[in-house]
């Protein structure tokens, strides 16, 4: 089955039809139809219901984290190889390059023996729940295409975003809250290509990610100005409500019921948002767990422990952004402090998914838009201790979790410098077909005609489910 912009097109007449009967009951069935009726039912038996993606702009560095390479510290300081130099188009890097051996230690966790990085001590709790792959690779070294690649599928500003494929394609099982909800931290410097990573391009703008804050006022310009109650705003809504149905009757532009359904959800959302911020019935023990106590852990602890509130209340993508990793210097102190704020959070939402039986239809998915090199970044000086390391596309690592993967798995490998990769490699492509399959959707059959062309995530190469993450 074909979800493109045809069917849409259909739903949208039908609501004009139901606009424009009935003496009213039309607009009630309106808003039905914008939360029920706008998602395709799964081509299959979906194996997750909801997708949480932690977002490491930047591109955190496999070696230092998640594939440890003991070889290097023999050719520590040497050049590298030349025939692992044969695709890296860079003059500067291939006249001087040096092999930077990882100066951190790795230890073995769980039943598994998953090997994490000492940066990395609450991750090592969760080493038997994730699927860690280890061969990833992307088609650019550049942080704004790469994250549109990764992000929305193709390289190039104006496409939609996967958390607006994945809600255009299933609805939201939530009424009163988006489905697709984008949290930042760490100030959310280093986010290259910015909101255009959550757009919702040519998709209708209720697709579009919503960026929620951890404060009393979540999403900017909600709340009502002082003075404005409740029953004056529903009066105000509803006034517009009428001229917006009118001129949706006269000229049928399906924006306008796009607009119509942008503000009843804002509206539900006044009184849904507050409530999901009240940590009041959390436990101490929970937020002990995620760190909310704690100056460093705060800020990413809290919007991990919002990620699986709003899993909880039905809504579909939750996308956690925390950058920057782009550490072509000082990585050893930068890693460490990214590190810090994240580790605890991160390991922590997927216990408490686990222990509350969301963790088996919730997908989890950990990764920047590539990896870090093998050698030391030269540009950025060579001062011992304050080493960095450039962008490699390659192979870098990402690791799942939950909703049909397999647990205390790993996927993939790379050379003893961890520069190419020796087995499975997964595209950004492939890694989208897959996280689709997991959600009952069919990569080839999900495509949405836009400008005479049939449109989808994973762009026009052949890309493959990777059964081998797959349980």
């Amino acid at each position: 089955m074909t979800m493109d912009r045809n069917t849409l097109g259909q739903i949208q007449s039908r609501r004009r039809f139901l606009e424009q009967t009935a003496c009213g009951l039309g607009g009630m069935a309106l808003w039905q139809l914008m939360a029920d009726d706008t998602g395709l039912k799964a081509h299959f038996a979906p194996r997750a219901k909801n997708v949480i993606f932690l977002f490491m702009p930047g591109g955190p560095s496999q070696l230092d984290l998640l594939d440890p390479k003991p070889a290097m510290k023999k050719h520590h300081g040497q050049p590298v190889p030349g025939h692992m130099l044969e695709n890296l188009d860079d003059g500067l890097i291939r006249g001087s390059a040096r092999v930077f051996a990882s100066p951190r230690t790795f230890k073995q966790h769980g039943q598994s023996g998953m090997p994490f990085s000492d940066y990395l001590p609450h991750l090592g709790r969760i080493a038997d729940d994730i699927c860690l792959v280890r061969s990833m690779h992307t088609n650019v070294p550049n942080h704004t295409p790469g994250q549109l690649l990764m992000n929305c599928g193709q390289q190039i500003f104006g496409h939609p975003s996967m958390g607006s494929w994945v809600t255009y394609g299933l609805g939201s099982e939530n009424r009163n809250l988006p489905g697709f909800v984008v949290m930042t931290s760490n100030s959310g410097s280093g986010i290259d290509a910015g909101t255009a990573n959550w757009s919702n391009g040519f998709l209708p703008p209720e697709y579009r990610g919503v960026t929620f804050r951890a404060s009393d006022n979540p999403v900017l310009n909600l709340s009502n100005p002082t003075g404005i109650s409740a029953t004056s705003q529903r009066a105000r809504l509803d006034a517009m409500h009428d001229l917006n149905r009118q001129q949706l009757t006269k000229i049928g532009d399906p924006e306008i019921a796009s607009r119509m359904a942008s503000y009843e959800m804002a509206f539900r959302m006044q009184s849904a948002a507050p409530e999901l911020l009240d940590f009041s019935g959390e436990t101490k023990a929970t937020r002990e767990m995620y760190g909310l106590d704690n100056d460093i852990t705060r800020a990413f602890g809290t919007n991990c422990l919002l990620a699986r509130r709003m899993i909880e209340r039905g809504v579909r993508f939750v996308q956690l952004y925390h950058s920057t990793w782009d550490d072509h210097s000082d990585l050893n102190t930068k890693l460490k402090e990214n590190c810090d704020m994240t580790d605890r959070g991160t390991a922590a939402l997927v216990l408490d998914l686990k222990q509350r039986g969301l963790l088996d239809d919730t997908l989890v998915i950990w990764g920047g838009e590539f990896g870090r090199t093998p050698m030391n970044e030269v540009r950025r000086g060579n001062t011992p201790g304050k080493e960095g390391r450039d962008h490699h596309p390659f192979a870098f690592s990402m690791w799942l979790a939950g909703g049909g993967v397999k647990a205390g798995h790993i996927v993939g490998a790379t050379d003893e410098l961890g520069y190419h990769i020796t087995r499975d490699p997964i595209h950004v492509h492939d890694l989208q077909a897959t996280i689709l399959h997991c959600l009952g959707l069919d990569h080839e059959e999900f495509t949405v005609k836009h400008q005479g062309l049939d449109h989808r995530l994973t762009g026009v190469e052949k890309a493959r489910v990777a059964k081998e993450i797959l349980a």
